[in-house]
């Protein structure tokens, strides 16, 4: 089982940073996990954010947000469109579930000429 994290949506903001003070380099980030095996993939439902100044290097929590910083993220929060959360068979899984249906079938003929 592997887990990955994709990025959904990342955004710029012009809004001034709450430890430096800087007016640029403010950046949000929307990822969702992702969870694969050899047989199925399926995202997770959890959407999480983060809001990192690159300007200074410091992810900015909830907490010190103003309420310029939260408008923009509840905006940007709509764009971020997650992945379906619904289970995505592979081929391998495709593959099994017709050479069981197969033998299950052969089984059934077998035994009802007998």
């Amino acid at each position: 089982m592997e887990k990955r994290t994709h990025t959904i949506h990342t955004a710029t903001v012009n809004n001034n940073c709450p430890e430096c003070f800087s007016t640029e380099g403010l950046e949000i980030t929307f990822t969702q996990e992702e969870i694969e095996t050899k047989l199925y993939s399926k995202a997770s439902k959890e959407v999480e954010s983060s809001l990192i100044c690159n300007k200074c290097g410091q992810q900015i929590f909830p907490v010190s947000w103003t309420e310029d910083i939260e408008r923009v993220y509840n905006y940007n929060r709509k764009l971020a469109k997650p992945k379906s959360s619904s289970f995505k068979l592979k081929p391998l899984a495709y593959l099994l579930i017709l050479v069981d249906t197969a033998i299950i079938a052969f089984l059934i003929y077998y035994f009802n000429n007998n």
